[in-house]
């Protein structure tokens, strides 16, 4: 028999944090994703907006692209989304059509995050878990901040 490995919540958040660091390498804003079906990371993804030109390209946008790919479906039913910060309108839109079941992310944004908004962008079943390892994703987005201001 097959020994199935159940990693904790803490354990993708981490590896969504190594996609923000990848996102901070390229001179993205690090904001790192990960999207996780049955225990499997099926979707990796950072900004990349810099680099493609393209406002859309946030790490949420790349990852449910990518993961609706590999599961050959548009909708994400029983995925998780790790982000390293709240979502934005945008995002939380598109993660909203793709029905994913759940999402945690760790820094909030309090300036363009979607839950300031107060309307409900979100999929109704969608469940929102918010400040995983949040003080590891705001100092990546602080750290960043820093650089660019001197």
């Amino acid at each position: 028999m097959d020994r199935i490995e159940v990693y904790s919540d803490e354990y993708f958040m981490k590896e969504a944090l190594k996609e923000a660091q990848l996102a901070a390498e390229k001179d993205e804003i690090p904001v790192g994703a990960v999207i996780v079906l049955e225990q499997k990371i099926i979707a990796r993804a950072h900004n990349l907006t810099e680099r493609l030109k393209d406002v859309t390209a946030h790490a949420e946008m790349q990852a449910i692209t990518a993961a609706a790919e590999f599961i050959g479906a548009k909708y994400l039913k029983k995925c998780t989304l790790y982000v390293t910060l709240e979502p934005c309108v945008m995002c939380a839109g598109a993660l909203s059509w793709s029905q994913i079941d759940r999402i945690v992310y760790g820094a909030d944004d309090l300036r363009n995050g979607a839950q300031l908004s107060k309307s409900n962008l979100f999929h109704p079943k969608t469940k929102i878990e918010g400040g995983l390892l949040k003080d590891e994703a705001a100092e990546l987005l602080n750290s960043f901040f820093q650089k660019k201001r001197k």
